[in-house]
């Protein structure tokens, strides 16, 4: 699955850029509060108004403080599914229940240094895991490679059963480092310049997804 990131869209022309690519799974939609992490981006008002514009699944990845008081309202407004931050939740399995009761699917992201073993109980409770490859708060980082033994962890937890979830990666995914991220087992990839930044974002969708399934046969 390829989830193209409107972080590195042009925000002038949103309603256009969400559909640059219509054979995109998933369209990454970025919330920055300017505290959790020092960028401000979008809104639930502009997610909102996002909604009348696009088919594509909407996949809200709230980089907030406090998602437990926020991250209802981008499920009630048709989010497909929302992303909350392990570090900043106060209550996670509260909140997955109350996501999933808001009808959208429920994720749980861990930044890069942030280990994966003590949330697995709580991602039981969870539908989507995502594993973020550079810290989070601005587009256009540089991809770490060792969070992919988080990625590799989870998808043999996935494989045997112990876990039910997407596992998802955000940062610095492109051409080059693709291929190393489906290697490792994760499901969905988290794409923004190298999508937005290519002369057909659409062709740059279908490559991606070619390289991530000649990797894996998924």
């Amino acid at each position: 699955m390829i989830a193209p990131s409107l972080l590195s869209a042009d925000f002038a022309r949103l309603a256009e850029e969400a559909n640059v690519a219509p054979s995109a799974d998933w369209l990454h939609v970025d919330v920055m509060d300017g505290h959790f992490v020092p960028n401000l981006t979008l809104g639930l008002p502009v997610v909102q108004s996002l909604m009348k514009y696009t088919n594509i699944p909407v996949d809200c990845h709230l980089m907030i403080e406090d998602p437990d008081r926020w991250a209802i309202g981008y499920a009630e407004a048709g989010s497909y599914n929302v992303t909350v931050h392990a570090e900043a939740a106060h209550n996670p399995v509260k909140l997955a229940k109350d996501l999933r009761a808001a009808g959208a699917k429920a994720g749980l992201s861990i930044k890069p240094k942030t280990p994966l073993e003590p949330w697995v109980e709580v991602l039981r409770h969870y539908d989507t895991l995502l594993v973020m490859s550079v810290e989070p708060g601005f587009g256009g980082q540089a991809f770490i490679p060792e969070v992919l033994d988080k990625v590799r962890t989870a998808r043999r937890l996935v494989d045997t059963g112990h876990l039910r979830v997407l596992v998802q990666i955000d940062g610095g995914i492109n051409a080059d480092t693709i291929e190393a991220a489906a290697e490792a087992g994760v499901d969905c990839f988290v794409a923004g310049s190298a999508v937005y930044g290519a002369d057909d974002p659409a062709l740059a969708v279908e490559s991606l997804r070619a390289q991530a399934r000649a990797c894996t046969g998924r």
